[in-house]
């Protein structure tokens, strides 16, 4: 096993991540030789994942495709043992809890083609002073989804009809308490 002192902390990749961002933004601007090595050295790389992954049972997988970073590898190499839907999907899920603390809610709908739609609903406890409103959310929905399965173009929201409560029927107390006499009472 390598040394954990030489591992590198999350936001220690986050940060080199961002600076890669742009080392290669700066690249793309003036192709040539540099370009070329990063693409040839990240399929050589990726070949090198695959044949690693060649042997893992499915736990090792599945352990592999929960960690944020080894699964957006395992994407970019188009290896990834789970669908974009599926991806996707869990997604959604994760940041659930956080859009139902807002007072809303939010539920995957599926995928049309290469566009994934979910079901978002503001809740109703929060008017305008909540700050930040049902257009963030969706951003940071749009931002997750594609993060995880960038096969997909787009996020859309889609209404919700089918889950949607209506109100109760009104039924006068006066209707129910009326006592019916049979005819032959009469």
């Amino acid at each position: 096993m390598p040394d954990a002192a030489v591992r590198l902390a999350d936001p220690a990749v986050e940060a080199r991540l961002a600076h890669l961002d742009e080392v290669l933004a700066g690249l793309e601007s003036a192709p040539g030789p540099a370009l070329e090595a990063v693409r040839l050295l990240t399929e050589v790389y990726g070949e090198a994942l695959a044949r690693v992954l060649d042997d893992a049972d499915e736990r090792q997988w599945e352990r592999l495709a929960d960690d944020e970073l080894l699964g957006h590898l395992l994407v970019l190499h188009g290896i990834h043992p789970e669908s974009p839907e599926r991806r996707a999907a869990r997604a959604v899920e994760k940041l659930r809890p956080a859009v139902r603390e807002r007072g809303g809610d939010l539920e995957w709908a599926g995928v049309d083609g290469q566009v994934a739609r979910v079901r978002l609903t503001s809740g109703g406890g929060c008017g305008s002073g909540c700050g930040g409103g049902s257009s963030d959310v969706t951003e940071a929905v749009r931002a997750a989804v594609l993060a995880v399965a960038p096969e997909l173009t787009s996020v859309e929201t889609v209404q919700d009809t089918a889950g949607r409560r209506t109100a109760p029927a009104f039924v006068p107390l006066s209707t129910i308490k009326r006592r019916v006499v049979p005819e032959e009472a009469r």
